[in-house]
């Protein structure tokens, strides 16, 4: 028997099913049978181009900024126990890496605030945004498949998705009648390089004919890192043996396992679901629990401190979702998402002592009203609540007691010309962010209001039978984040000490997006390229000490000062994909696919953004078979000397990797057998996107076995 532990206060509990009773005025529930929109409904086992993060479904090909579909066996192969290093190989996504076990989405050099991670559309309701040590609380493992939308289309889920959203699609929310009695679903995976072991289960069945009873849960362990290479960078490395103090001496030496990089994680859910011929209606509890080591940023100097943290994160997570036909003239349906959870995370000292407890309780709620295709025409007008209540305890807090309240109304219209397609949309967001007094951080009450309004129009031509051409314009506005505006103390996770400033206005921006797509007889290209224009742009940066000094009583400081300032700055870049079948041999089809990404950033009066990705070549080729397939694939990561200060450049790598995945039953794709081999000349790697990058390389030669079963 499975028991879930779910707290919640009574006022959350009472606005959640309130907003889901307001939405779902009939006592019939709708199942959309369109094209593709039923790919919600119907799985999305045989969907693969078909995105629902678009708000309106539509196929891949039809959406006029960049996106990515990762499913099946794809995702199979790649999968991870972070998102970040799940999706890291996807065009124009690179990962914060810091450490294995917090790895997060970084969408064309954009991290933080401006990337929204999403579970089925609605947040994830943990502390991932607040800083690089925090582990996302969406499990990969539970994922049917995960979505990627970079661009203006991303804005439909918030002002905070300029750099754009990542959405993990499950069937937590059972969304079709199983056709058997029972189904099941299950993966299992062993990683060498950590020692790593995880399986994930989920079995459905249905309750008569409409109502279906879902539960899964996982379970995952891993050791330290292998990363098959020195810990260290050269630089650092010089500066240890050079320090004449003997204990920091030996860290010139330290290679192979990466310390304090072990986790273990255990997650287990419920959910089920009225699904008829009218419609559908279901919620989901989970629970989440993981315990992780931070890598240490070590001391290479006598006097520096270096701490040894482990996190503890537990969540408490409730979701819904409904979906009501209106069959109306100008509505097609109208569709509800909602979702609360408790989240708090504690920051373990080497000593076992509690050092610092992040609470953080959030509730999210969208509703969405879906118009009825009229002559090419369709669209959908929706509303999304979001309030967060946010404090940290401790010795090291660094925030202040604070609270976010945001309400936002969009719509999205488009229109079909045949081989014209027009598409618009808008959003105004209203936020309030107040913070307490406090005295230990030497910080009044504070509270402000921001009103943003954010606009995109777009439209895509046919050239030719199977390709188009399209552009995009946006307009986006971002009220700032309780942590850009209030942080103002040590933080043992990154140790750093981070400084806020309460004074910040809106960041503004416009953005152009251009796209080719197409295809001909054995190819298929894409290819997006983007200019981005701040005004008022919030960032992050290592300063002298001073700064953060005269916030903190004039004493010293523990770790090096990262403060947060606003300015104009520039982003632009390009991703391309394509693929080209090769030709048969035997009863094998030969293809060849191939990535490339780049992205360039400069902030007005300082120079080079920080940590941004620099330019990504990767390619592979395939043999695939009814059931065996094979592919090997060379991603090579440029050098980044194009720094901004107090950073360091990071090294190019080449990153060489082979996989075999068997399909053992025949007639069942689902159900397959992936051994791969990844980094297979154990080359020392690591990503500038990361905070981490210079203390904790990238995994070093790992093989890996993964069964997948779904009967």
């Amino acid at each position: 028997m499975i028991r879930l532990m779910i707290r919640l206060t009574p006022l959350r509990a009472s606005c959640a099913f309130s907003a889901l009773c307001l939405a779902v005025p009939a006592p019939t529930f709708a199942q959309t049978d369109a094209a593709p929109a039923d790919a919600a409904d119907q799985g999305y086992h045989d969907q693969t181009d078909i995105v629902v993060t678009a708000l309106i479904p539509r196929r891949q090909g039809d959406i006029l900024s960049g996106t990515s579909v990762v499913s099946g066996q794809e995702l199979t192969r790649n999968l991870r126990t972070t998102i970040g290093e799940t999706l890291a190989r996807q065009p124009g996504v690179s990962a914060t890496s810091f450490g294995p076990n917090a790895s997060r989405p970084v969408l064309r050099g954009f991290q933080g605030e401006r990337v929204r991670i999403l579970t089925d559309g609605i947040g994830s309701f943990d502390v991932s945004n607040t800083s690089v040590d925090h582990a996302v609380a969406i499990n990969p493992l539970t994922a049917d498949r995960i979505e990627v939308l970079r661009g203006p289309a991303a804005l439909i889920y918030g002002s905070s998705a300029i750099g754009g959203v990542v959405n993990v699609i499950d069937s937590r929310i059972p969304r079709r009648v199983p056709d058997e009695p029972i189904h099941v679903e299950g993966i299992a995976t062993y990683g060498s390089a950590a020692d790593e072991r995880t399986g994930s289960g989920e079995v459905e069945a249905p309750i008569g004919d409409k109502i279906v009873l879902h539960f899964d849960g996982s379970y995952s362990k891993s050791g330290d890192l292998d990363t098959g290479s020195y810990i260290l960078t050269p630089a650092l490395r010089a500066r240890a043996a050079a320090s004449g103090d003997p204990e920091i001496e030996e860290l010139a030496g330290l290679r192979g396992k990466l310390p304090n990089s072990g986790a273990e994680t255990w997650e287990v859910a419920g959910g089920a679901a009225l699904i008829t011929d009218g419609g559908n209606l279901g919620f989901s509890v989970a629970h989440t629990d993981n315990l992780y080591g931070v890598p240490v940023r070590y001391a290479v100097e006598p006097g520096e401190e270096a701490e040894q943290v482990r996190l503890h994160m537990k969540q408490d997570r409730v979701d819904l979702r409904g979906e009501v036909p209106v069959n109306g003239g100008f509505l097609d349906s109208i569709r509800l998402r909602a979702g609360f959870a408790d989240y708090q995370h504690q920051e373990i000292e080497d000593t076992g002592e509690v050092g610092t407890t992040f609470y953080n309780q959030s509730m999210e709620s969208r509703l969405e009203l879906v118009q009825r295709n009229r002559g090419g025409w369709d669209g959908a007008i929706g509303a999304q609540f979001f309030t967060r209540k946010f404090h940290v305890d401790g010795e090291e807090k660094f925030l202040p007691r604070n609270q976010t309240d945001q309400i936002g109304f969009f719509t999205l219209q488009s229109f079909d010309f045949g081989s014209t397609r027009v598409e618009a949309g808008g959003r105004y967001e209203h936020t309030d962010v107040r913070a307490d007094a406090d005295e230990t951080l030497f910080n009044p009450a504070y509270s402000r209001s921001f009103d943003a309004f954010s606009a995109s129009v777009g439209g895509s031509q046919e050239l030719a039978p199977g390709w188009r051409v399209g552009l995009n314009v946006a307009h986006t506005e971002r009220a700032p984040s309780a942590e850009e505006l209030f942080a103002r103390g040590n933080h043992a996770g990154t140790q750093a000490f981070e400084l806020g400033n309460p004074d910040f206005t809106k960041e503004r921006s416009w953005g152009v997006e251009g796209t080719l797509r197409g295809q001909g007889t054995g190819y298929t290209l894409s290819l997006s390229a983007y200019h981005n224009w701040f005004k008022g742009y919030i960032y992050d940066a290592q300063v002298a000490d001073d700064a953060c000094m005269a916030v903190n009583g004039g004493e010293a400081l523990e770790f090096p000062c990262f403060q947060y300032s606003q300015a104009d700055a520039r982003y632009w870049g390009f991703e391309a994909e394509g693929t080209l079948n090769l030709g048969q041999v035997g009863g094998y089809a030969l293809k060849a696919d191939g990535v490339a990404d780049y992205v360039r950033a400069t902030i007005t009066g300082s120079g080079p953004a920080p940590r941004i990705p620099p330019l990504r070549l990767l390619g592979g080729i395939e043999a695939q078979g009814d059931r065996l397939s094979l592919r090997g694939e060379v991603e090579h990561s440029f050098s980044q000397d194009r720094i901004s200060q107090n950073e360091t450049p990071t090294d190019g790598f080449t990153l060489v990797n082979l996989s075999a995945a068997w399909k053992p039953l025949p007639g069942n794709d689902r159900t397959t057998i992936t051994l791969s081999a990844n980094n297979i000349f154990d080359v020392e790697a690591r990503r500038h996107a990361s905070f981490l990058k210079d203390y904790a390389p990238l995994a070093g030669r790992d093989i890996r076995i993964t069964a997948r079963l779904s009967i």
